[in-house]
């Protein structure tokens, strides 16, 4: 399955007082490496097992392969992971025609909030938030995979 997805910064928790939704997710990887990425994830009280291919040119697609797991089998996972577990706080929040995800990161990458969109094209248009802040689509350093090992902390 192909992926399309745009990510940005986030300007203020504005956000928060629109959110439908909110879940805390725990994820590590198996394999981080650009080319192929293995995460485990545990979203509330389930668990993920995920493969996505490199991006291309723009950054906003990629191939894309996700399988729902018990949380016992990502839990034993997750032990086997890379170190550098990404820890967040995700809100979701209905905007027109799309749902944007919103991630505010804690532990090693506390202080980074970041926003998602899924778009079924690269040129597909949709409603911008007033907190939307500069697009990082393209920008390596705000993959999670990028954060579990070098995280926010460190960057100044």
């Amino acid at each position: 399955m192909l992926e399309i997805e745009r990510k940005f910064l986030v300007t203020s928790e504005q956000f928060k007082t629109e959110a439908f939704q909110q879940n805390r997710i725990v994820q590590g990887y198996l394999s981080s490496v650009p080319e192929r990425t293995v995460r485990v994830r545990i979203k509330g009280r389930n668990g993920f097992l995920t493969i996505k291919g490199k991006g291309n040119e723009s950054g906003m697609s990629r191939l894309e392969w996700e399988k729902e797991i018990s949380l016992t089998e990502a839990e034993e996972l997750l032990q086997l992971c890379e170190k550098g577990v990404i820890d967040k706080l995700r809100y979701e929040i209905k905007k027109g025609n799309h749902v944007f995800e919103v991630d505010v990161f804690s532990g090693d990458n506390e202080g980074l909030i970041l926003a998602e969109i899924e778009l079924k094209s690269e040129t597909e248009s949709f409603e911008k938030p007033n907190w939307l802040g500069e697009e990082v689509t393209n920008d390596e350093r705000y993959y999670n995979a990028y954060l579990s090992k070098n995280p926010y902390k460190n960057w100044k």
